[in-house]
């Protein structure tokens, strides 16, 4: 017998897909906020973000994995065992594929990866569909029907949906609630994600660091907050957050190119992360960063470490 649509629903929801496909920028739209970093480049995402969204009838928490890929170095595999992990763990998993590009061995590698998961629902997010004509639409929406059918996946639910101009948002939000299970709310009202606050900050800074480096830096960034305090002496209407922070690369040679010429770049950085970071935290911020040089670290499993992975 089905239980009375008036019961409450939670539960967790990851969305997957390859590099670029929409992911992080759903999520924010999702949750209404920025929660998780968005990046036209492949692997910006590294830590699981959740953005919980809050619905009368539900809550439903998101969580953010990094891109499945083919890895190539320690990080790469690092990061893939985390994917896994979290597919097994979620309730209902959404496979993200754009709207505006054919589907390609990337999503069939990851489509192979989701039939292995058989219990879990798995709903067929159709992204970008800002990007093509009506007709491109139903051609893709036909072709990941048939890649469910060749790869025996069941999908719960193909939904087409444009984060970017907010249509069909709700709707996701709507179609993923209802395969959650029944249960109580997982957070507070009024929480949006349960990650660390100095995880996110570092995670803002890196967004502004790579913004406008895209080829040179791919993935050689990564951004370490040591510490977050008050300024002391403040007047209590007039408070002040120092937040002190350290970029590393992997190159010496890297070093300019974030800095810029006479500093410019690395100024830059600064002033956009900090009015992301204050938007977060609702407190005017003081920015320090500084570049730093650590050697070949994605390859290195202590230097991994030391940088949170």
């Amino acid at each position: 017998m089905n239980a009375p649509s008036s019961s409450y629903r939670s539960g967790f929801a990851c969305f997957v897909g390859r590099p670029n496909a929409g992911k992080s920028t759903l999520t924010n739209a999702l949750v209404g906020t920025k929660v998780a970093i968005t990046s036209d480049r492949p692997q910006t995402t590294r830590h699981t973000v959740r953005g919980i969204v809050h619905r009368p009838d539900a809550q439903l928490v998101l969580v953010d994995t990094p891109g499945l890929h083919k890895p190539r170095t320690l990080l790469g595999e690092r990061l893939n065992d985390l994917v896994r992990t979290t597919w097994a763990e979620v309730d209902v998993i959404g496979f993200c594929l754009p709207a505006d590009q054919k589907l390609g061995p990337g999503d069939k590698f990851i489509a192979k990866e989701l039939a292995e998961i058989k219990k879990t629902p798995k709903v067929a997010v159709v992204t970008k569909t800002d990007l093509v004509d009506s007709k491109r639409l139903a051609e893709q929406l036909i072709a990941v029907q048939q890649l469910g059918v060749e790869l025996g996946i069941e999908w719960a639910e193909i939904i087409p949906v444009s984060a970017v101009g907010d249509k069909q948002v709700d709707l996701v939000a709507e179609l993923i609630t209802k395969l959650l299970p029944e249960g109580m709310p997982l957070y507070p009202d009024g929480d949006l994600t349960d990650e660390p606050e100095q995880i996110m900050v570092a995670e803002l800074i890196r967004e502004a660091a790579l913004e406008g480096v895209r080829d040179e830096l791919p993935h050689s960034l990564a951004v370490v907050v040591e510490e977050m305090l008050p300024r002391e002496g403040r007047p209590a209407d007039r408070p002040l957050l120092d937040i002190h922070a350290n970029v590393y690369i992997e190159r010496q040679s890297q070093k300019a190119i974030v800095i810029g010429a006479k500093g410019s770049r690395l100024k830059h950085v600064g002033t956009t992360a900090r009015k992301h970071i204050e938007a977060l935290l609702g407190t005017p911020v003081y920015l320090d960063l500084h570049v730093k040089v650590a050697k070949d670290w994605q390859r290195d499993p202590k230097q991994l470490r030391k940088l949170g992975f």
